[in-house]
């Protein structure tokens, strides 16, 4: 049985796919980092992610977002991975976690560094932190998320919702307990006399 190989440079699906597909390889990878966390593992993901595409290719229909169908390749390829291997990600139960955040969300410092935002962002629940990078580093729309994560419309707006509030709350904490000073204890940093 010969195997299929890849399409040669002059095929036109291959030539479709290079000018639709492979210019979003950048932003894809970007996406399996944040995901995988670590480089081998994100790399593998892209390279089956766009294995998967080049091969599903003629389902793709022409004028449509082909970052949000290579997501929504790039979520399956994880997903299906992920059950593979029989691991299962912990997450925290979204109601618990939002029943124990503060009414009051502090406002967001402007001069957040990079580094504390994407701290911040890891603290939060995964199925938070999916929406939000999909939405708000992504740029894809609210149905093109549901799509891509298999969840309903109003899962999506709910989950990004929540999970601005937790991340704007983590951020809070942190820069106040970065900017709070000394506390009623001490006295211009030093301990207070008795």
């Amino acid at each position: 049985m010969a195997q299929k190989s890849a399409p040669a440079a002059a095929d036109p699906a291959w030539a479709a796919f290079e000018a639709e597909a492979l210019p979003h390889l950048d932003r894809l990878f970007r996406l399996a980092m944040w995901f995988e966390r670590n480089r081998s593992e994100a790399e593998d993901l892209v390279q089956e992610t766009m294995m998967q595409a080049l091969q599903s290719f003629h389902r793709f229909r022409p004028g449509t977002n082909c970052r949000a169908w290579l997501t929504t390749i790039l979520q399956n390829v994880r997903s299906n991975r992920r059950r593979a291997r029989g691991r299962s990600l912990l997450v925290d139960d979204p109601d618990d976690r939002i029943g124990h955040a503060t009414p009051f969300v502090p406002p967001v410092p402007q001069e957040l560094t990079d580094g504390e935002l994407l701290g911040a962002l890891g603290r939060i629940p995964v199925v938070f932190q999916e929406v939000i990078v999909l939405c708000d580093v992504e740029e894809l729309t609210y149905k093109e998320i549901a799509d891509a994560l298999a969840i309903p419309l109003g899962t999506v707006m709910s989950r990004l919702h929540r999970g601005r509030a937790l991340l704007r709350a983590e951020l809070g904490h942190r820069r106040q307990s970065i900017v709070s000073g000394p506390t009623s204890e001490t006295t211009h940093g030093m301990p207070r006399r008795s």
